[in-house]
């Protein structure tokens, strides 16, 4: 791979990996990922994370849940997705359609609390598991769980790309596959990165690729060691600027070249940032007795 790891140019396997270390020596990616280390190392140490991890991990997964459904079109309150994870509250049935699309999101990222122990050993395993949860209520159940065969296609995020043909999706889903076993060899903030926007702009599944990608970016923060706790809320920072700095930043990345990879870049890199300080309003939270509030 030259300097991308976009659409245009190889991206399976050991290029993939090449690229993405060459990505990591930008400059101004260096300097983000430096940026990100230092505030997830600051949530890590948040004093309330001392004995109540999984209280504020599991209001992580609320508020990321409630963060993605908002990028998806499909928004739905914190507090109301608080009450459906807890079981406090019950979908309708029939589902409307927020809650079609929204069922799937908070399944998916409800699964990224098992999906992290597992990510290293079989990532196809927890790609396959997350799209089966996140697309249950949007397609046929025989397109769950499964890349695109040949003549299927997708028609969702088309602003950001054209979705490529079957087999090239498949020929990137290596890449990102080969980009996950490489998490000890290369800047984790990069590697989730690029992941979450190698699946965007490939799109290997028919729907619920954006669902599955933040969701595996979440997976990755916390097997990659970055923010071992899983209280930082990495689809809250990619949801602060809304749909158009989100999705804009991805269109950028999809051309391929320098200045519209290193925008992606910075762009999800911050959102790690701001993810890990959503994770310390969290254990303040936590840690005032308070938490609840959306």
């Amino acid at each position: 791979m030259t300097a991308r790891v976009g659409t245009g140019g190889p991206h399976v396997g050991p290029a993939a990996v090449e690229a993405a270390a060459a990505i990591a020596a930008w400059p101004e990616v260096a300097e983000a990922v430096e940026e990100a280390r230092e505030a997830c190392t600051r949530l890590r140490w948040h004093q309330a994370l001392r004995r109540r991890i999984p209280e504020a991990a599991a209001e992580s997964r609320v508020r990321g849940a409630s963060a993605s459904g908002d990028l998806e079109g499909a928004p739905l309150s914190a507090d109301i997705v608080r009450d459906l994870m807890r079981g406090a509250a019950t979908w309708h049935d029939p589902l409307d359609p927020v809650e079609e699309v929204m069922k799937g999101v908070v399944a998916a990222t409800a699964e990224t609390e098992r999906a992290a122990t597992l990510v290293r050993q079989s990532p196809l395993q927890v790609l396959a598991r997350l799209h089966t949860v996140a697309a249950a209520e949007l397609v046929p159940a025989d397109e769950l769980g499964r890349p695109r065969l040949a003549g299927e296609g997708s028609e969702e995020l088309v602003l950001v790309s054209p979705a490529p043909e079957a087999a090239q999706a498949r020929d990137r889903l290596a890449g990102v596959v080969a980009l996950v076993d490489a998490l000890d060899a290369l800047p984790v903030p990069v590697v989730t990165a690029l992941v979450h926007a190698e699946v965007i702009t490939a799109r290997p599944f028919t729907r619920a690729n954006g669902v599955v990608a933040r969701a595996l970016e979440r997976v990755l923060v916390v097997a990659g060691g970055l923010d071992p706790t899983g209280v930082a809320v990495p689809e809250f920072g990619h949801a602060v600027g809304g749909g158009p700095a989100y999705f804009g930043a991805l269109t950028a990345y999809a051309r391929g070249d320098r200045a519209g990879v290193t925008l992606w870049l910075t762009h999800a890199i911050g959102a790690l940032v701001r993810g890990a300080q959503e994770g310390e309003r969290i254990a303040d939270a936590v840690l005032a007795g308070r938490l609840g509030g959306g």
